[in-house]
């Protein structure tokens, strides 16, 4: 069940049902400090620097038994994958992870510590993926290679220890999107057979009349304007914004979806279109698990050695993943 906040126009923190979160309110702080700029007034390079410099704000990463790089083949060339297995008795569930960054940003690298660490706690091969960004490759080009990078997961899982029979996908932010997205295509497809979706303040459509986008517009590190600007990157036309595959919510059916632990933060110009895309697979006969994080803030998941609350994110994934993947 979520705690949800009456819904209401006003910004300021003060007003809502909780505070922010003291560790998050401080790194706000701090960056504001540093001038750090929203993402729709930075060039693509500039964007992609703010993202990778998340690492700085991540704890020292884990020791796993094994972390491998692999290259898939995608459609337009080879994809690098890493995949992380930790030291556990197999064989074990795998988590096919799809990095944020607005389709425009992130890598390997910055999702190197959660990826180990998820790994660890949840006793999951991790196959991390990469996928083409845009503007350089706009849509369908990133969903089109996480599928690549499903399929191969599920063919390979053995390789590393894995059960290709306990599948899921993971993602946070454009890669909760894509991790939505893959469920959709590897159903509509018929292979391969995902057993569990976890998306992490995912964002779900190109347009939605939502109260968080006004509620969460600014001052939360991504704002409303930011998610529109990675937006006009990704797609290649608006004819995309409807294609269930850019904005899965648009799907005929979401009926025969995998189970779905949806998760949100409450200060996110993204948390009501995550919540109203659980609503909507719950309502289409999708187990669903919706969980919002009352006073944190769009980011927290590679927030591991800035705000301490990160760990609830990894707390609930543990109980989904023990409940459906074990």
């Amino acid at each position: 069940a979520i705690p949800f906040l009456n819904t209401s126009t006003q910004t300021n923190h003060e007003i809502l049902q909780m505070p922010l979160d003291p560790h998050s309110e401080n790194l706000l702080g701090a960056l504001q400090e540093q001038g750090l700029k929203s993402f729709e007034q930075m060039s693509v390079a500039e964007a992609r620097g703010a993202v990778e410099s998340f690492i700085g704000l991540q704890a020292e990463p884990q020791e796993v038994k094994q972390a491998v790089e692999r290259t898939v083949e995608g459609e337009a060339g080879a994809l690098q994958v890493r995949v992380y297995v930790p030291d556990a008795e197999g064989p074990l569930p795998v988590l096919v992870y799809y990095h944020g960054g607005g389709w425009v940003a992130g890598s390997l690298a910055v999702a190197d510590e959660p990826c180990r660490a998820l790994a660890n706690r949840s006793g999951v091969i991790v196959v991390a993926a990469s996928y083409r960004l845009a503007p350089e490759a706009r849509f369908p080009a990133a969903a089109n290679d996480a599928y690549a990078v499903l399929s191969w997961a599920s063919a390979h899982a053995e390789e590393f220890g894995g059960d290709a029979a306990r599948l899921g996908v993971i993602g946070d932010s454009a890669g909760g999107n894509l991790a939505a997205v893959v469920a959709l295509m590897a159903r509509d497809r018929g292979t391969p057979a995902v057993k569990a979706q976890i998306l992490t303040y995912p964002v779900i459509q190109r347009s939605g009349n939502f109260p968080s986008l006004e509620e969460n517009r600014e001052g939360y590190l991504l704002t409303t304007a930011g998610i529109g600007w990675f937006w006009e990157q990704y797609l290649a036309n608006e004819e995309d914004a409807t294609n269930p595959y850019a904005s899965p919510i648009m799907a005929e059916s979401l009926a025969g979806l995998p189970p779905a632990l949806v998760m949100t933060a409450e200060f996110d110009p993204t948390r009501d279109e995550g919540e109203s895309y659980g609503q909507a697979l719950e309502k289409a006969g999708v187990p669903v698990t919706i969980q919002r994080f009352e006073g944190l803030i769009h980011g927290v998941y590679w927030m591991s050695g800035a705000v301490p609350r990160h760990v609830e994110l990894y707390e609930a994934i543990d109980n989904f993943v023990s409940q459906h993947l074990s």
